[in-house]
């Protein structure tokens, strides 16, 4: 019951959000969760004791481009996007260089931060602004989450061969397969309710396609856990971690998702 109703209460807000909600709204939401998101990564990311001011000019460099997609929601804005939180990043290192013990492997932690929480995060509001995006949004949350359930009740039952032991031992080959399937099936029963416009041919391929990458979403938040002994991102969500233990798979998922929308011969 701890982890049912908080993710109860989670979907809900979020398939409110994006069937009722305006677009804008949505950005408005979408800056404040990866700005906690950010934050997240920077605990796992810096072990450092920073004061409330350093810590919130580093989320926002790396969360900043998700704000720039808000108010430009087009591609072409990803490229100078980047570059300001880059620069931003820089200078940060410049200004406190002498300060920060190993400071290469920080910055590098901190740019990988960028592309992971602001480069990934920019394209779901991109995808928020295509034709029927919030319909595709739901779609692909409901290909995350329910790819997600079916690897683990597949695995838990039959699962034998394990997927990557060394990241995540508990994943199985078995336990993937049942959640491509899941996956696809929840794919194929959204769109169906939604009705965006879509062909059998390209939703199948893409469901497939898209229960993958949000697999290696999840396996890539867990080597970042394991290279900072973290277990989970944060408690904001109850029994269901932080948000980037939520948002893991999606960050991957969306941006794909983004990129075979704007490939109109597959529609």
């Amino acid at each position: 019951m701890k982890r049912v109703v908080p993710g109860v209460l989670i979907a809900g807000f979020w398939f409110l959000l994006l069937l009722e909600g305006s677009a804008r709204l949505f950005c408005l939401v979408a800056v404040v969760i990866v700005l906690v998101a950010a934050d997240e990564y920077l605990k796992m990311a810096d072990v450092r004791r920073l004061s409330f001011f350093e810590r919130w000019i580093l989320s926002i460099s790396l969360a900043a481009p998700v704000a720039f997609a808000c108010i430009y929601p087009q591609l072409a804005v990803l490229p100078p996007a980047l570059l300001f939180s880059f620069l931003a990043l820089t200078c940060y290192f410049l200004y406190r260089y002498r300060n920060i013990p190993d400071s290469y492997a920080l910055f590098c932690r901190l740019v990988f931060g960028l592309f992971y929480i602001g480069f990934l995060g920019a394209h779901l509001v991109l995808l928020r602004f295509v034709p029927d995006g919030g319909s595709w949004l739901i779609i692909g949350t409901a290909i995350t989450a329910c790819s997600d359930t079916g690897a683990y009740f597949v695995g838990r039952s039959v699962g034998k061969n394990k997927l990557c032991p060394n990241i995540s031992p508990n994943k199985t080959i078995e336990g993937a397969i049942g959640g491509i399937v899941a996956g696809v099936m929840a794919a194929a029963g959204f769109a169906l309710i939604l009705h965006p416009p879509f062909t059998w041919t390209f939703l199948l391929i893409a469901a497939v396609f898209l229960s993958l990458v949000g697999i290696i979403g999840d396996l890539t938040e867990s080597i970042i856990k394991r290279g900072t002994g973290t277990k989970d991102s944060g408690t904001l969500l109850a029994g269901h971690g932080g948000i980037l233990d939520r948002a893991d798979s999606l960050l991957f998922v969306g941006p794909v998702l983004y990129y075979l929308l704007l490939l109109p011969v597959l529609l």
